[in-house]
C-alpha cells in the first residue's frame, strides 16, 4: 500500500491507514472508554476481525461487550435491543464497527443510552434534536468496513419506523463519532458486488451534494474530489478486492461524500428511502439504479454543473452527455441492474412511493421541485429502464 498512515481532523478525528485497528485499545483509553459495547451486524460478528478486536481490548484490560442483532435495513426494535444491552452491561461508550447499518445503529444506541423520550421524538425535523439531553450521549468510535455510506463522519442515523412504514433520520450534532479508525485492511473481504453497491452509494452522496442548490463552496469542493477518486478507484476496488490503495481511496471518498452532503441530497435519496422501506432493497444499489433517471429529470437545472464536473474528472468532450455516459458505463462495468423491477419493485406501489418521496427530507435538496408528480415520472422511467 502506497497510501501513508495519516491523521486529520475534519469533520471529526480520522486515524487512516492499513493496520490501524490495532490502535483500538489506545483510542478507547483516550476517550475514557473502559467498558465499551461493540455494535456490529450478525454476518460481521462471526469474522476474525471482530474476535481479534474484542481480544485485543480484553488483553488491554478493557472488557468489551458485543451487540449484533441488526438487520440490513435496521428498525427501531433493533435500537431498543441495543440500548437495553448497553444499559444492562454498564457500558460507557460504543464502538460502531461495520457497514452503514451497524454504524447508524451504534451511533443511535450511544445517543439514546441516556435519553428519556421516544426515539422518534428526535427525527430530523426542525429543531427536534434540541429535545435531547446532551449529557446523556455516550462517546462513539466508528470503524467502517465498507466504503459507501460515510456514516462514520455523520451526525445522524437512519432507521425504519415499522409502525409508520417509513425510514426516518435521527439527528443530533453530538452523534458525530469522536474518532474514526479508517483501516482499508478491514474492507478486503468485502464481496465484489457489495463493493460495487457501496461505492455507488458514495458516488450518489457526492453527486447529489454537488447538484444540490445553494452556496456551499466547501461541500462542492469535497464532493467534486470525492467523485474524482471514485472515477479513478472504484473499478479497481471491485476488480481486485486486495488492492489496498483502491480500498483506501474508496474509504476516503465515502467519508468525503457524507461530509459533502451536509449541503443537501435530492431525488435519489428521496426515492431510495421509501423503496428500501417498502421493498427492503440495498440502499446503495437502489441509489445506483435510480442515478441516471434522476440526472435526466434534473438536467435543465444541472447541465452546466455536470459539464464542469465532467471536465474536473477529465472526461473527454466534457458535457452533461459525457458525464451521463460515464455513469451508464460505470453501472454496466459493475453489473448494476438497469431498472427497479430487477430489485423487486412492483408497479402497484408507485403512487405510494411517490407520496413518500415527496415527504422525505431529501426531496427539499433536489435541484428541481420534487413533489409526488415528479417522483412518479422518475419512478416510471426507472421501472422501464
Amino acid at each position: 500500500m502506497t497510501l501513508p498512515h495519516a491523521n486529520w481532523n475534519y469533520p471529526t478525528a480520522i486515524r487512516f491507514g492499513a493496520g490501524r485497528i490495532t490502535e483500538l485499545p489506545l483510542i478507547c483509553r483516550e476517550l475514557g472508554m473502559m467498558r465499551p459495547l461493540l455494535v456490529t451486524d450478525p454476518g460481521l460478528a462471526g469474522l476474525p476481525m471482530i474476535g481479534e478486536a474484542l481480544a485485543r481490548n480484553a488483553e488491554a484490560g478493557i472488557p468489551t461487550g458485543l451487540f449484533k442483532q441488526i438487520r440490513p435495513n435496521p428498525v427501531g426494535a433493533d435500537l431498543d435491543l441495543g440500548v437495553a444491552a448497553y444499559v444492562a452491561g454498564g457500558h460507557d461508550g460504543v464502538i460502531a464497527f461495520g457497514g452503514g447499518a451497524a454504524l447508524d445503529v451504534g451511533k443511535t444506541i450511544a445517543f439514546m443510552s441516556g435519553q428519556s423520550r421516544s426515539l422518534w421524538d428526535f427525527e430530523d425535523i426542525a429543531d427536534w434534536w434540541s429535545r435531547a439531553d446532551p449529557a446523556g450521549i455516550a462517546p462513539v468510535i466508528a470503524v467502517p468496513t465498507t466504503a459507501g455510506t460515510g456514516s462514520e463522519v455523520g451526525r445522524a442515523g437512519v432507521l425504519l419506523d415499522e409502525d409508520a412504514g417509513v425510514k426516518k433520520i435521527i439527528f443530533h450534532p453530538k452523534m458525530m463519532p469522536r474518532i474514526v479508525i479508517s483501516d482499508p485492511e478491514l474492507t478486503v473481504g468485502l464481496p465484489a458486488h457489495v463493493t460495487a453497491a457501496t461505492g455507488m452509494d458514495a458516488l450518489s452522496h457526492c453527486l447529489e451534494a454537488w447538484c444540490a442548490p445553494g452556496f456551499h463552496p466547501m461541500a462542492d469542493g469535497i464532493a467534486a474530489e470525492g467523485i474524482r477518486l471514485i472515477h479513478l478507484w472504484l473499478r479497481r476496488a471491485v476488480a481486485d478486492g486486495t488492492d489496498l490503495d483502491a480500498r483506501g481511496q474508496m474509504l476516503i471518498a465515502a467519508s468525503m461524500g457524507a461530509t459533502a452532503f451536509q449541503k443537501g441530497l435530492g431525488g435519489m435519496h428521496a426515492l431510495s428511502h421509501p423503496i428500501g422501506a417498502l421493498f427492503d432493497t440495498h440502499h446503495g444499489l437502489t441509489n445506483a439504479v435510480l442515478m441516471p433517471y434522476v440526472l435526466d429529470f434534473n438536467r435543465p437545472a444541472i447541465e452546466d454543473r455536470l459539464t464542469r464536473l465532467a471536465a474536473y474528472i477529465d472526461l473527454p468532450n466534457p458535457s452533461f452527455g459525457s458525464f451521463r455516459d460515464w455513469i451508464l458505463a460505470l453501472r454496466r462495468d459493475l453489473s448494476i441492474p438497469h431498472n427497479l423491477t430487477c430489485l423487486g419493485v412492483t408497479g402497484d406501489r408507485l403512487d405510494q412511493l411517490s407520496r413518500m418521496a415527496e415527504a422525505d427530507p431529501s426531496a427539499s435538496g433536489n435541484p428541481l421541485p420534487f413533489d409526488a408528480g415528479a417522483a412518479r415520472l422518475v419512478l416510471e422511467a426507472a421501472m422501464r429502464g
